[in-house]
């Protein structure tokens, strides 16, 4: 077995793999670049290396200097992780060269598998069914436009390269398709440094289903069974599942020995996934091969009680796979959610900012937590929003179900913005919780999953002034402890008066709807909150981590609420509300700013402009073309306009929130 290894990744799959080594007694070796100098990974890691600044192409993606930090700690072997270089037959290559072990498959076969066209050539020659479409070599748009209207529309136009949604459009309509193309291409060389796509006819009410499979070098592969990943945003996974539901053996056994014909077919050695289009008939086609572990893997990890980690690691040293395709066995049901600092709301678009609250739920036998942050670290626009993997086991789906359900109620981050709330919407789903999946899901239950912000309950204003009172009097207690007339009665907050109990107001808001919140000291510690006019009994206790147990009347409850500056977040019942304290010199004054002002939503690179100074164009047009965090963005008119002008050029830098042009609405 290894003594080091360097593992050539960030974040939680950059932990994920530190644990593992640490179980098996190997040293862990971590690369870094200057915005991840205080991260996770390499808090974790026994070394770490500077590796570069920030953006990705200057440091993650410098094959080079990743190995000599291999080779300079003395690592014998280079972990890639998923992401960045993982899949580059150029950097497994190099680490041949210099004497260092990639730990994956050869060098052919990621070659064989890195161009999608290729692949799909290889999948055909080895009788392994495919969707019908374009995967030849010629990219001229004209032709490509050809091969579209031949296959028929709709149609899906993926990078040839690529992997994880980007450079991927499904376009319904001849006249969409040249736009399509162009941003695809440009999302494909940002992303994979290769802009070569291929066109395939796009199966509508899909199944996305995986196959897990493990190489050796001795010959033997098996397939460690499947993952249902339909649930998708943006052709980005939200949630995955293993085993898929309503898999018979049949097909389970005819999927897996797809999977490993793929894999034989170019020599697989080591941890790898086919992905296949499922439709509910049965029939099922090759999508593609990921050459490396997959994000979702955990999934198969709790179903099967192996470690795929460890397993990469005996194989890259030449031990054979540790067991036959007959001692694997499926015990159970799991589910992964993935929770990003995203804005749901906004078009899933991502969040940066400081962890400034992040409380997962307790890990178990049932429920596991990988993550690459924790409180107090930062989440940056160089690198994917991911916070956390969300994992629970149970003995079958319903229980499993049960257990996310639950997990999902105990997450809270404050922040930044981020999906918990919809990922807790989508698991309610009757759709979901039916299992009637495909990739439309989250379009096709738009309407449940993006429903009407409610009003505030009463609970949550009272909670949040319960929870003020509380800490105001820890607060008291502490200044006091530490004050020479410590016992004096003007440091307590008793509410004492010579003739009465003390009365005040909070006032609070969300939003633009501001409460105020009458308190009342009673004797004996009590408290009368009024809201609306109605009077409730009141007592809490604000414990760590900002736990709180309140009474309000008859009705005992928990919560927790966050403060952050001004504001404090309230989680109670599975849901949180931002609410701010109002200063009510302040209140009534109302918010100056234009509706429809159109600002960066987040920090990125204007990479197009779409429209020309000058020009008149309706709702919804698109004005400008925005990259962040590997994605594309498009800014569109928020009604009909003229485009005074554009403040940034291709190519420069904007800040979040940072005016991008001069908008003059007509009516």
């Amino acid at each position: 077995m290894f003594k080091k290894i360097l593992i050539a990744n960030r974040g939680e799959i950059a932990c994920r793999v530190i644990r593992t080594a640490r179980q098996l007694g190997i040293a862990s070796v971590a690369v870094y670049s200057e915005a991840d100098a205080n991260a996770r990974h390499v808090r974790l890691a026994d070394e770490a290396v500077l590796i570069g600044p920030a953006p990705a192409r200057e440091s993650y993606l410098v094959g080079a200097r990743i190995v000599e930090a291999a080779l300079q700690s003395g690592a014998e072997a280079i972990h890639p992780g998923y992401g960045f270089l993982s899949e580059n037959a150029e950097f497994a290559a190099a680490c041949e060269r210099a004497g260092v072990i990639f730990i994956g498959p050869p060098v052919a076969a990621i070659r064989a598998m890195g161009s999608k066209s290729a692949a799909k050539s290889l999948m055909e020659r080895a009788g392994v069914p495919l969707t019908p479409g374009y995967h030849g070599e010629r990219q001229e748009p004209d032709f490509l436009a050809e091969q579209a209207a031949l296959i028929g529309y709709p149609v899906l136009i993926k990078a040839s390269a690529g992997g994880g949604g980007k450079g991927m459009r499904r376009v319904d309509r001849a006249a969409d398709f040249e736009a399509a193309l162009a941003s695809c291409r440009r999302e494909a060389a940002s992303a994979f440094g290769d802009d070569r796509v291929l066109v395939e006819k796009y199966i509508l009410q899909p199944r996305h289903i995986e196959i897990q499979v493990f190489g050796d070098r001795h010959g033997h592969c098996v397939y460690l069974f499947e993952r249902d990943c339909s649930v998708q945003r943006r052709h980005q996974k939200v949630l995955e599942e293993a085993p898929a539901p309503g898999m018979t053996p049949e097909r389970r056994a005819a999927m897996g020995r797809a999977a490993i014909d793929a894999a034989q077919a170019v020599g697989y050695v080591g941890a790898g996934t086919v992905e296949f289009i499922a439709h509910h008939d049965g029939s099922f086609y090759f999508m593609e091969m990921n050459t490396r572990l997959q994000v979702e893997h955990p999934v198969t990890e709790m179903i099967t009680g192996l470690d795929l980690v460890e397993w990469q690691l005996r194989v890259a040293c030449g031990e054979p796979l540790p067991r036959r395709q007959d001692q694997l066995a499926i015990d159970g049901h799991a589910i992964e959610a993935r929770i990003y600092a995203e804005d749901p709301d906004k078009g899933f678009l991502p969040s940066t900012g400081r962890l400034t609250h992040l409380a997962p739920p307790a890990a178990s036998a049932h429920v596991r937590v990988d993550t690459g942050v924790e409180q107090g670290d930062e989440i940056t626009p160089h690198y994917d929003p991911m916070i956390a993997k969300l994992i629970v086991w149970g003995a079958d789906r319903r229980q499993a179900l049960a257990r996310m359900r639950q997990a999902l109620a105990q997450y809270r981050v404050v922040g930044v913005q981020n999906n918990v709330e919809f990922l807790a919407r989508l698991i309610a789903l009757p759709a979901f919780a039916e299992a009637d999946l495909d990739t439309g899901l989250i379009e096709r239950e738009h309407e449940a999953l993006f429903p009407q912000r409610e009003p505030v309950p009463a609970e949550v204003w009272l909670l949040a002034a319960l929870a003020e009172v509380e800490r105001e009097q820890r607060q008291a207690e502490r200044a006091a402890a530490g004050a020479s007339d410590r016992d004096s009665p003007w440091r307590r907050l008793d509410g004492w008066r010579l003739n009465g109990r003390a009365t005040r107001q909070l006032l609070l808001r969300a939003g633009e709807v501001q409460q105020a919140v009458g308190i009342e000291s009673q004797a004996g510690g009590g408290l009368v909150l009024t809201l609306g006019g109605q009077r409730v009994d009141a007592r809490a206790s604000l414990g760590p981590d900002s736990e709180l147990q309140a009474q309000l009347g008859e009705r005992r409850v928990r919560a927790a609420v966050v403060a952050a500056g001004e504001r404090r977040h309230v989680f109670f019942e599975g849901r949180s509300w931002p609410l701010a304290l109002a200063n009510p010199l302040q209140a009534g004054v109302g918010s100056n700013e234009a509706e429809g002002s159109l600002r960066a939503p987040m920090p990125g690179k204007v990479i197009a402009l779409a429209v020309a100074a000058g020009a008149l164009v309706d709702k919804g047009a698109a004005l400008l073309v925005m990259e962040a965090m590997k994605m594309e963005h498009t800014i569109a008119a928020p009604c009909r306009g003229r485009v005074k002008s554009f403040h940034f050029e291709p190519g420069d830098q904007v800040g979040d929130g940072a005016d991008l042009l001069a908008f003059e609405p007509e009516g």
